[in-house]
Parts: C-alpha cells; sequence; structure tokens
C-alpha cells in the first residue's frame, strides 16, 4: 500500500468521524429533535424522529459509500431539492438560536480561554479540506 493511499485513508476516516462526531454532538447537545416535536406540537411523535435521522444517516453514508445513480427527472429532484434545503436551513436556525456551543466544546475538550485557536483550526480545517476535495476529486 502507498504512502498516498494511506494518507487518503486516514483523511477519509478523520473525516467521517469529525463529520459524525459533530452531528451527534449538535443533536445532543442542541437537543434538536425534542426542540422540533415541541415547535411542531408532536411530541408522542419523537421516536418517529429519532429513526428518520437514524436511517437517514445510515442511508447517506450509504449511498455516499457506493455511489449511485437514481435517474430521476427534476420534478422530483425539485421536491427533494427543496426538502433539502429545509433540514438545512433548520440546522442552521438551531445552531444560531443555540450559539454556546462553542464554549461548551471548548470546555469538554480543556482548551478554555482559547477561542481564537479552536476557530483557526475549524476554519483552516475547513480551507484545506475544500482545497484537498478540489485538487484530488475534481481536477484528478
Amino acid at each position: 500500500m502507498s504512502i498516498k493511499t494511506i494518507v487518503v485513508i486516514f483523511i477519509g476516516i478523520s473525516s467521517g468521524l469529525a463529520v459524525g462526531c459533530g452531528f451527534v454532538a449538535f443533536l445532543a447537545v442542541l437537543g434538536i429533535i425534542p426542540r422540533l416535536t415541541q415547535l411542531s406540537k408532536t411530541m408522542k411523535m419523537i421516536h418517529w424522529y429519532e429513526w428518520a435521522v437514524v436511517i437517514g444517516a445510515i442511508t447517506g453514508v450509504l449511498a455516499s459509500l457506493r455511489d449511485p445513480v437514481l435517474g430521476l427527472t427534476p420534478y422530483i429532484l425539485i421536491p427533494l431539492g427543496i426538502t433539502d434545503g429545509i433540514f438545512v436551513g433548520m440546522l442552521a436556525a438551531a445552531l444560531t438560536e443555540v450559539l454556546n456551543v462553542l464554549p461548551i466544546l471548548m470546555k469538554r475538550v480543556g482548551m478554555d480561554g482559547k477561542l481564537i485557536t479552536l476557530l483557526m483550526a475549524i476554519v483552516l480545517g475547513k480551507i484545506f479540506g475544500s482545497i484537498f476535495q478540489w485538487v484530488y476529486f475534481i481536477h484528478h
């Protein structure tokens, strides 16, 4: 196995762990699902929401690993895109509603007083990850 393959495997596993941990922390710390059921007055269906998140995450992982071609018409893709946008918008709104995620993270990982360091790590990780994706996957 070449060093390039090992580096790509390491980056892939690290990225997956970071995104997965971030998603779980986001849902757990912010209490997205209970808040959503409270706002929509569907508290009795909380288990359906939880299972929808689990099945959606597993389906997303499997789809990203297998790269399926669905061959759907734009009449089906447009509503799917709208619902995807609504989902992302709800997550962004929840994040802005409870903006104390970074101080909680800093205390849990023992980085009290190093907000700039944490923000720079997030920003530089996003920049280098985007550049890597663009160079490796788009221009490869």
